[in-house]
């Protein structure tokens, strides 16, 4: 549904791209917006604006479409909702053990980092 919905915006952006595009200028600061043209000027200028009304409040159905369906879609799982049984009640305080929420999510096999090496030379007794 959601693929659907972007698909369908895309097309309609695409679509109100192009038809801002065809709309001629008020101003003509680029010298473009001038000339003949395929349509009569007032009735281009109807169809365009016509046309620019109806894609911009489908982008705007569409927009709110994909808010709700991100807002009430599949939401994410919380990370303390994974945790089982037990640690649950360990957290609480009704289990026995001490580690807090980040020894229980797991990773507790590494092992502890090595002590460095003493260095190689001769030493200087201290005086």
């Amino acid at each position: 549904m959601e693929t659907v919905l972007v698909v369908v915006h895309l097309m309609i952006v695409l679509a109100l791209v192009g038809v801002v595009l065809l709309q001629r200028s008020e101003g003509g600061g680029l010298g473009i917006g001038g000339g003949s043209g395929f349509m009569t000027a007032r009735g281009a200028a109807n169809a365009l604006t016509r046309a620019t009304a109806i894609l911009a409040a489908a982008f705007f159905v569409t927009s709110l479409g994909l808010t709700l369906i991100a807002r009430y879609g599949e939401q994410p799982i919380d990370i303390l909702e994974r945790l089982p049984a037990g640690q649950q009640q360990q957290e609480n305080g009704t289990g026995g053990g001490g580690g807090g929420v980040l020894d229980q999510l797991g990773g507790g096999d590494t092992p502890a980092p090595a002590q460095p090496a003493a260095p190689a030379g001769p030493q200087v007794p201290n005086q």
